[in-house]
């Protein structure tokens, strides 16, 4: 009963009626609730249907049933990726694959979830700290820190940053969070009085004992085999049918042994032949299309491709197979666009492929085809004269501080020529005025990459960073500015307001909530969390706390003055 069960959802998944599907296998599954590929045939007909999260609890279930089946990982990796979690699919794919190394749709899984994972957060390098193996022996062990284990929002932070390094920074503001830190680097940060905390004192271990990870599942005993049902008595009509099939491949193989020589006569001569042979197959017309693309027969390829998506749908083909014919029909429309415009249509036809299967390498040539169609509509669109007016309505209105409606002038004459840096640095005195410092930066940063003599460009971006109390960053930009006009006073002028801002913390001027804010900043920067996560640097900071003197032979390394200088400008450290 289970078999038959299992038997109607198969046949309702292949004709695309998921909902059934997952009530037949649901049936399956009452009837045999051990059985692994119940649930992974459900997982696979909730996903369909969207519902990632009951597609997650079957794939969960799969591979605690069949630890060592390599399928279970390629349906636990879909449902997490449908959920957003990348993260999560990148292990379950992994895993899948050192099961099964040569398995496609896990390498393909894996690949659409490296291509989603989020880019890196600043806290990733020294919330790596965390994920040590005696992470919890450690805290337990201290004195100031043991009591945290006790209180669970603390050990859900923990949790999380050891799961996602990157969350760090936004448990940095819970003093428990930055005791933690400070017990980890072996460095002492200073309070909000301007103090040191105190360096953590050894303790005999805790009486608790910390959390551990949950134990790995064990490995089930192997199950037989699944029977292989018996073969039938085919008609004289299925014989014939089985035997063009054959043909047809045959003929297939010799069409791409022919293909990688480059003749492509050939190749087309023998996938026609195998389209004769047998009309249930599409690889034939998408083989045949891509002959047609690499010599540049742009408009038969396309044909080819129309047909294979029509027929696929009609036969329900594998959706791969329709993704690629896509993909090769958007290839051929993005050779023959000769305007912008003339992309539209490309764009269109990658962005359902990719509906069908999202895969890097349609992904790759949409970017291809959107990068594309920018490059062009920057050409059609480029004119300096009008560019010139446009600046010059921008400066007028400037003037008049009217500074929303400089900024419209000022992207307008960046559209019609992107490369005059002066038109950079009006509008990031714009975006200052607004306050939208990032713009301003941004802006800023491109003028200079644009004319790294103009030092224009180095004023407003040493005052935007200023302005973002990054003294320390400001300060080397008005300093790399005066390397090519030594004589600017704007420069100069901005070399001594950081110098007196850096020197009021060094003081100890700072109020404690200035501190707090200039810290964060600082633990932000991922070239302070290099240093503080260097393994030498850590030495000399312990070694300026414990022993004052003997580390004075460290400072004479210019690499080392000049991080701990780095450490001292951005509030983390203070020299007495």
């Amino acid at each position: 009963m289970a078999d038959e069960a299992k038997a109607k959802g198969n046949a309702a998944f292949a004709a695309g009626r998921f909902e059934e599907a997952a009530g037949h296998f649901g049936a399956a599954i009452a009837l045999a609730p051990d059985n692994h590929v119940l649930y992974s045939n459900r997982s696979a007909a909730y996903a369909s249907l969207g519902r990632f999260t009951d597609a997650l609890a079957d794939a969960e279930r799969t591979v605690a049933l069949r630890p060592d089946w390599a399928k279970g990982y390629s349906r636990l990796g879909a449902a997490r990726l449908g959920l957003a979690d990348a993260a999560g699919a990148v292990e379950a794919y992994e895993k899948g694959l050192a099961l099964d190394p040569s398995n496609a749709a896990l390498t393909d899984g894996l690949a659409q979830a490296r291509l989603a994972l989020p880019r890196a957060r600043g806290g990733d390098a020294i919330g790596k700290v965390f994920q040590g193996p005696d992470l919890w022996t450690k805290i337990a062990a201290d004195p100031a820190t043991r009591a945290y284990l006790d209180q669970p929002d603390f050990t859900q932070m923990l949790r999380e940053v050891q799961r996602d390094p990157g969350s760090l920074n936004s448990y940095l503001s819970d003093p428990r969070m930055v005791q933690v830190l400070s017990l980890l680097l072996n460095i002492r940060f200073q309070n909000q009085n301007g103090n040191e905390a105190p360096e953590p004192a050894p303790s005999p271990p805790a009486q608790s004992t910390p959390p551990t990870p949950p134990s790995p599942t064990q490995q089930p005993e192997n199950k037989p085999r699944e029977p292989e049902p018996e073969p039938v008595e085919m008609t004289d009509e299925e014989k014939e049918r089985k035997e063009k099939k054959a043909a047809a491949h045959k003929e297939k193989e010799a069409g791409n042994a022919a293909y990688k020589k480059k003749d492509f006569e050939t190749a087309i001569q023998h996938y026609t032949k195998a389209m004769e042979l047998d009309d249930q197959d599409i690889s034939y017309l998408t083989n045949r299309a891509a002959v047609y693309l690499e010599m540049g027969q742009y408009d038969e390829c396309i044909k080819d491709c129309d047909v294979a998506v029509e027929r696929g749908r009609e036969l329900r083909a594998d959706f791969k197979m329709i993704s690629r014919a896509l993909t090769r029909k958007g290839t051929a429309l993005a050779k023959l666009a000769k305007s912008s415009k003339d992309y539209d249509v490309a764009i269109e036809t990658f962005q359902k492929a990719l509906t069908e299967h999202r895969n890097p390498d349609t992904l790759k040539r949409l970017n291809d085809a959107e990068r594309a169609k920018k490059e062009l509509e920057q050409q059609e669109y480029y004119d300096p004269k009008l560019a010139d007016e446009e600046r010059e309505k921008g400066n007028e209105f400037f003037k008049q501080q009217k500074y929303p409606e400089a900024v419209k002038h000022y992207t307008e004459a960046l559209r019609r020529n992107p490369k005059d840096p002066k038109v950079y640095s009006n509008r990031a005195a714009c975006y200052t005025k607004l306050g939208a410092m990032p713009e301003g930066l941004k802006d800023a940063e491109k003028c200079i990459e644009l004319d790294p003599a103009f030092s224009k460009g180095y004023t407003r971006k040493g005052a935007i960073q200023f302005f973002m109390k990054e003294y320390d960053k400001a300060m080397e930009t008005y300093q790399e500015g005066l390397k090519h006009d030594p004589s600017n006073q704007e420069l100069l002028d901005g070399v001594k307001r950081c110098i007196q801002q850096i020197n009021k913390a060094n003081r100890g001027e700072l109020t404690p909530e200035e501190l707090k804010e200039r810290q964060g900043k600082a633990m932000q920067d991922p070239e302070i969390q290099n240093i503080l996560t260097d393994p030498v640097m850590r030495q000399v900071l312990i070694d300026l706390q414990e022993n004052p003197r003997s580390s004075q032979e460290h400072l004479k390394n210019p690499g080392v003055k000049q991080k701990i200088q780095k450490l001292v400008n951005a509030g983390i450290v203070q020299m007495k």
